[in-house]
């Protein structure tokens, strides 16, 4: 048991942290089982979602999210599932090429200094 006031805090904060995170790995596993019972679109995205709120949450690193979700993407083709495009990807990556180019449109070209002249040699 901890005896400075900053351990026993800490200790505290541990408990809590171990407990919700212990949900959110709950919820992954739920999703997970759902999607193999019954693999649609519908529980596919819910189980993409949940790998996405853990990476959020510094719970899963982003590469392990990533390739679970490419195993049940697999998975779900294997299965014969129609894949929808979700709108709110095809949306956000639009704006982000417009937005490119109006930055490098926007920037001024740099003025050009004249190049000094050299002085006549001293006698």
């Amino acid at each position: 048991m901890p005896i400075i006031k900053s351990a026993k805090k800490a200790a505290r904060q541990a408990e809590k942290r171990t407990e919700h995170n212990s949900e959110i790995k709950k919820s992954i596993k739920a999703a997970l089982k759902a999607f193999k019972a019954n693999p649609t679109s519908a529980t596919l995205a819910k189980a993409q979602s949940e790998y996405d709120k853990a990476v959020k949450k510094d719970l899963l690193k982003p590469n392990t999210a990533s390739r679970r979700k490419a195993k049940l993407h697999s998975i779900a083709k294997a299965a014969g599932v129609k894949l929808e495009k979700s709108p709110a990807t095809t949306a956000a990556a639009k704006p982000a090429k417009s937005t490119k180019a109006v930055k490098a449109t926007a920037k001024p070209a740099a003025a050009k200094k004249p190049a000094p002249k050299a002085k006549a040699a001293q006698k």
